[in-house]
């Protein structure tokens, strides 16, 4: 199945001939005994330093995307389509990538990406259009994570899932439901949804006895821009963190425009460190996150008595609040590495003065403050 394309239920949509199987497996799959799952703990670098550097994610994590309306999720699932991979000789990566309910135009940007990419032949895309049956969108996930379980668990894969929308996946559900007549809950949604994206995103994880690992990235466009709504609620309680999507970011031009601030990845200090990302990672992020706050806080002050009347440390906070999201944050349609991403950090970090690092060990300081600021 690698390096193939199918629609929403497995079928071959490539022109190539359909699948000889070696095995067949049950799409509902089975539940991971608790006492049988290892814990994640190594690097997947997704290329974009905003989640690489700052909301690392972990192989066998679930880490969602929170987007809205406009903003441009599809690019950077396609563009982590093409980027991700595992750091580490020897290891075998594959990416699983599931569309729900898009339109033909969306299908054919997640082809010409899927094509782009240079892992073509590790990849597997399944793409459920708008116009096909509302039930088949209940299926694809499924087909995608049973793809991703028997590369992982099978053949020892690192698989990284991206499923993209989830909301046209719960909307789906919803419909379903109230054909079949069933009692409504929140906002007319099955009360059984919480349990159902249960049964999806609990199958991504690692196994103490297998190689592969299942890594997850849903996307799920939050309507009316609220995070309080129940399929990013229900979401956010099942999965370790968020990437939260900014609407100001992208009114600046900023791309990706991932808001760190409330972004979270509740697992990243089991994936980062010396001999996974780099020695000086967690402290390097720290600093970014305080001296960035910060930096967003005097906004609101600049904005009522004028940048004259800020100290000069403030202006540097300022200036530094700009910097990082013009060029931190922002990075287009291009891939950094880990190494780079953490330079790129430091670049920043060295218009401040030692006297002003919080959140930085006197080591680290030592080895890493030292050099040029970068552009």
């Amino acid at each position: 199945m690698l390096g193939r394309r199918f629609d929403g239920i497995g079928r071959p949509v490539d022109g190539l001939p359909p699948i000889l199987p070696e095995t067949r497996s049950r799409i509902t799959g089975s539940p991971i005994n608790p006492v049988e799952r290892g814990e994640p703990s190594d690097f997947i670098q997704t290329g974009l330093s905003a989640i690489d550097g700052l909301n690392t994610l972990v192989r066998g994590q679930k880490l969602p995307i929170f987007s809205a309306s406009g903003l441009p999720a599809k690019e950077i699932a396609g563009q982590i389509l093409r980027q991700a991979r595992v750091v580490g000789e020897g290891e075998r990566f594959a990416v699983v990538f599931a569309a729900i309910g898009i339109t033909h135009r969306e299908a054919s940007f997640f082809i010409e990406e899927f094509e782009r990419g240079a892992a073509l032949h590790t990849s597997v895309l399944f793409l459920n259009l708008a116009e096909d049956p509302v039930i088949e969108r209940l299926l694809t996930p499924r087909f995608a994570m049973t793809t991703a379980e028997y590369l992982a668990f099978e053949h020892g894969f690192h698989v990284l899932v991206i499923l993209t929308d989830m909301t046209n996946y719960c909307e789906a559900l919803r419909e379903v439901a109230t054909a079949r007549e069933e009692i409504p809950g929140r906002r007319g949604y099955p009360g059984y949804m919480y349990t159902d994206l249960a049964t999806l995103y609990e199958r991504a994880g690692c196994l103490k006895r297998r190689k592969g690992s299942i890594t997850q990235i849903p996307i799920v466009t939050m309507p009316d821009e609220d995070i309080t709504h129940p399929i990013p609620d229900l979401t956010g309680y099942i999965t370790e963190g968020q990437i939260v999507l900014s609407r100001e970011l992208h009114r600046k031009g900023v791309y990706p425009p991932i808001d760190v601030l409330p972004s979270l990845s509740r697992l990243m200090n089991l994936g980062i460190g010396a001999g996974k990302t780099r020695e000086d990672h967690r402290e390097a992020s720290d600093q970014l996150y305080a001296f960035y706050a910060q930096g967003r806080d005097l906004r609101r002050v600049a904005a009522i008595i004028g940048e004259e009347g800020l100290t000069e440390p403030d202006r540097i906070l300022l200036k530094f609040a700009d910097d990082f999201e013009r060029g931190y944050i922002h990075q287009g349609d291009t891939t950094r590495s880990i190494v780079e991403t953490l330079d790129y950090g430091w670049g920043l970090l060295r218009r401040f003065p030692r006297d002003r690092f919080t959140r930085v060990r006197p080591d680290i300081m030592e080895k890493y403050y030292g050099g040029t600021v970068k552009p």
